[in-house]
């Protein structure tokens, strides 16, 4: 039986640790919050531990999911850390959205003891976390991909090795680059048929069918139509995300204008107290 450990049950760890255990692994969790940690036990079985040395002693893989690079290293080092418990020859991935900059250093850390590590952040949200169909862009050395791959589509659709140790979460924010300047524009495309008195429902069944189609339209033009914000990845957490893509572009050399703009009107969704709202309520400010 495969052993595994996963720290951090957030929105997106929680579910996701849950499809280990259903699909049969030996599960061990860790959460800060420990109410959280005994909730899962109770619905998923398997354990729970203390610390995140103790949850990840004797297992063959350990994952982790939580914040931003500050809490990665929170939960990595030390003598209570990740590092502190896995073995050598375990394999370290890390679901977290973060810098390029501390997979690497993460990477030399583990590879010191003899651990793999893959940089694996995840696309999809809560529903895909949920439904077990994230999209996982991967970095760090093929064979240990390899060797994960399996385990990780037990939870994921798609999983695709992207290059070296960094590369998942480059290919991150690519995917937050992206996906910012077509939310804006979805904004900006359902205010301008709202106030021209179109019928939004109708106008959206037939652009999805076009060159305009993407996943934000089919899946958000409805919610955001009626004003509804409640659906996983909170605007906190998008500005968090696109801060890490607008440091590295300073990095390449790269010039990201719309991000930049998108990354101000969110900031404005901020201000007018919609911090855990959804990344599509940019249409808010669209609205006054």
């Amino acid at each position: 039986m495969t052993k595994a450990a996963f720290i951090g049950l957030g929105v997106m760890g929680y579910p996701m640790a849950g499809h280990l255990a259903a699909a049969g692994c030996d599960t061990t969790v860790f959460n800060r919050t420990t109410a959280k940690a005994d909730q899962w036990v109770k619905q998923h079985g398997n354990s729970r531990a203390l610390t995140p040395r103790d949850a990840c002693t004797d297992k063959d893989f350990a994952f982790i999911c939580v914040g931003n690079d500050d809490d990665l290293r929170s939960v990595i080092y030390g003598g209570d850390g990740v590092l502190a418990g896995l073995s050598e020859g375990c394999t370290l991935i890390d679901h977290t959205t973060a810098s390029a900059e501390v997979a690497r250093e993460i990477s030399a850390e583990a590879t010191k003891r003899g651990i793999h590590f893959i940089d694996a952040p995840v696309s999809g949200g809560q529903a895909g976390a949920e439904n077990g169909n994230l999209t996982i862009m991967c970095g760090g050395d093929e064979n240990a991909f390899e060797a994960a791959e399996s385990i990780m589509k037990i939870y994921g659709q798609r999983v695709m090795l992207m290059g070296p140790t960094g590369s998942g979460q480059l290919t991150k924010m690519v995917n937050q680059i992206c996906f910012a300047g077509l939310l804006q524009s979805l904004a900006e495309g359902i205010n301008f048929a709202q106030r021209a008195g179109l019928d939004t429902e109708k106008v959206f069944n037939v652009l999805s069918k076009g060159a305009a189609q993407s996943w934000q339209m089919e899946n958000r033009a409805a919610t955001m139509s009626a004003g509804e914000f409640d659906f996983g990845f909170a605007v906190d957490l998008m500005r968090k995300d696109l801060s890490i893509c607008m440091a590295e572009a300073r990095n390449n050399g790269s010039v990201l204008p719309v991000t930049a703009l998108v990354d101000q009107f969110y900031q404005q969704v901020q201000m007018k107290g919609g911090n855990r709202f959804d990344t599509s309520s940019l249409i808010l400010n669209l609205r006054e």
